[in-house]
């Protein structure tokens, strides 16, 4: 929507050394300022995130809200947070339908609607860290693969935001992969949902803001959620007892960078200038490195927080790691065979994960898997 916007015209003095005090303060995190003297009207886009509270909740309206100066008045973000204006599963419709300019999800949700959402976050014994996903967002295809895909849906992918591991909390200690079995326990849904069922797990879909009273209530008793500020801040220490990670250096064996993404309607972006368009995607990737290190940082807090109230962090061994690798392997080439764009995605990570560079995946993991390509 447009919304006219009066300005009174300054002194060139005081017009140039706001522009300044502007350009400087973009350039400090790596964006570009774009200044448009003529701009009379802002164009304000509603975009509607997934964080339901906490530390992501914040860092997300700050940026939005930092939109308007950045742009001179050009481009303005109105954030709202999960379920303010639409539920969260309900944020793929509500911007293809134009209730809302653009969402900020988690990508995996929308694995029902479009099977490649799993392989566009991290699925579980995949790509394990921030950098190997960026490779294949920016260097791989992966980023012309996701507009490509969410095009037909009449929508513009502008870019991955990462934040971190998820992490799973429980009411009763989890040190091994058998310790699922019978558990009754929350996911985010597609490949990892059937990872934990394979396992043993009775698993169910919900959004984020609804873990908490579900494990209040005795619904479920072990979820998985985001990473330790967030979950702090949502409650989960006044409702579980234990948090289960997987080996040192591996946080989480099942989704080791989650992540986000901004997906704005086709028509909302079509009527941005080039020049506009190109600041979005730009500031889209600087959003998403400082959202991730905020995040770490607030996580670091919030581990004490978590010894404090008297939370006990177990870990899983490496025998659970190669346990679950035969559980999601089949499980790869099972949702890749959905249709052609997983196949697509999945192939381009896989020759990554085989490469020199990674070797996560031997040919000897995969004898007997076929990939329809």
């Amino acid at each position: 929507m447009k919304d006219k916007i009066k300005r009174e015209q300054p002194d060139k003095t005081d017009s140039s050394r706001r522009k300044f005090i502007a350009s400087a303060g973009a350039a400090a995190i790596g964006a570009p300022f774009i200044s448009n003297a003529q701009t009379s009207a802002t164009t304000t886009w509603k975009v509607q995130t997934s964080w339901p509270g906490g530390i992501g909740l914040d860092i997300f309206r700050n940026w939005c809200n930092s939109i308007v100066e950045k742009t001179d008045g050009e481009l303005a973000f109105q954030p709202f947070g999960a379920k303010d204006v639409v539920g969260e599963f309900q944020l793929f419709d509500a911007v293809k339908n134009g209730v809302l300019d653009a969402m900020n999800p988690f990508t995996l949700y929308w694995a029902g609607r479009m099977p490649a959402a799993v392989f566009l976050s991290s699925y579980p014994m995949s790509l394990r860290n921030p950098h190997e996903w960026d490779v294949f967002y920016y260097a791989l295809g992966g980023l012309e693969l996701a507009r490509e895909l969410f095009g037909k849906f009449g929508m513009h992918y502008v870019g991955p935001i990462h934040h971190g591991p998820n992490i799973i909390h429980s009411k009763a200690p989890i040190r091994s992969v058998d310790d699922f079995r019978g558990r009754k326990m929350r996911l985010p849904g597609g490949m990892v949902a059937e990872l934990f069922q394979a396992a043993g797990a009775k698993t169910t879909l919900l959004p984020g803001s609804e873990i908490f009273p579900a494990l209040e209530k005795g619904t479920i008793d072990v979820a998985d959620y985001v990473g330790p500020a967030i979950n702090y801040a949502l409650g989960f220490h006044q409702v579980t007892k234990y948090i289960s990670m997987g080996p040192p250096g591996f946080m989480s064996i099942y989704q080791p960078v989650d992540l986000m993404d901004l997906t704005v309607s086709q028509k909302s972006w079509n009527a941005l200038s080039d020049k506009m368009r190109r600041f979005v995607e730009m500031e889209t990737h600087v959003y998403s490195d400082l959202h991730h290190a905020a995040i770490q940082k607030a996580d670091q807090e919030a581990w004490k927080k978590f010894t404090e109230a008297g939370t006990e962090v177990t870990r899983l061994s490496q025998d659970d790691v190669e346990a679950f690798t035969e559980l999601a392997v089949p499980l790869w080439y099972k949702w890749a065979n959905k249709d052609s764009g997983a196949a697509r995605a999945f192939k381009i990570q896989l020759d990554y994960m085989m490469s020199g560079s990674l070797g996560y995946v031997t040919p000897g993991m995969i004898r007997g898997q076929s990939l329809n390509v």
